[in-house]
């Protein structure tokens, strides 16, 4: 990649891309394991399924690695990588609709139709004593399935928002909407899920779809197997 002073890469960001387009597989991991848990929050509040949401990031993460010789950093690297991943997602989507004979469910209002698309377990508590983490586990179980049952369009914006904790305007960048869509989508996320579930989401928001490290290792081995067989 050619030097971009003016890109919204932070010079660490360019000094891994860099290095990443020289085909230094090191890199990558580090890349892969900077960006791992929110993307695969994203690819999990997308497809609803932990093994398919594995599947579509080791994908996306293939095509970042043969094109981020193109890759001029006009958007944030986490952005352009987000992207990829919401491609694969409803690649898969749209893929097993077609399989079905179905319309893919994917478009909810016409910029929707622009999104072509990152979870922070850290501050979960040990010192719960034992029948407070069950209860802890089915609140937070009981909480993503609410969360798998909104439209896609909501729940994207909801993790994004209220789990990853981004911004309004790194959510609309990410997904490739208005900022006053991830307003209104985010609104009415809250809403949907306020009636038994709003306590629950702001206490447990940073525990869902849990992604430890056993899961960021097995990507990551997954992904540079297939590199190293290309």
């Amino acid at each position: 990649m050619a030097d971009v002073p003016n890109s919204g890469l932070t010079d660490a960001d360019a000094e891994i891309v860099r290095r990443v387009v020289a085909g230094d597989l090191t890199a990558f991991e580090l890349l892969m394991r900077r960006h791992n848990r929110r993307l695969f929050r994203l690819a999990r509040a997308t497809l609803r399924n932990d093994a398919e949401a594995e599947d579509a990031l080791q994908d996306a993460y293939l095509k970042a690695f043969k094109s981020l010789g193109q890759f001029r950093g006009d958007a944030a690297l986490a952005t352009w990588l987000s992207r990829l991943v919401l491609n694969e997602c409803f690649g898969k989507i749209r893929r097993e609709a077609r399989r079905q004979n179905l319309m893919p469910t994917l478009v909810h209002s016409a910029d929707d139709e622009q999104m072509a698309f990152d979870m922070d377990p850290t501050n979960a508590h040990d010192d719960f004593a034992p029948d407070q983490a069950a209860s802890r586990a089915e609140i937070r179980a009981l909480l993503e399935r609410k969360l798998d049952a909104l439209p896609v369009g909501f729940r994207t914006v909801f993790v994004l928002r209220s789990v990853e904790e981004m911004s309004i305007e790194e959510t609309a960048q990410c997904l490739g909407i208005p900022e006053a869509t991830v307003r209104s989508r985010h609104f009415r996320a809250r809403q949907m899920l306020r009636d038994s579930l709003a306590e629950e989401v702001d206490r447990l928001g940073p525990a869902l779809f849990e992604f430890g490290g056993a899961c960021c290792d097995r990507i990551v081995e997954a992904v540079l197997a297939r590199l190293r067989e290309m």
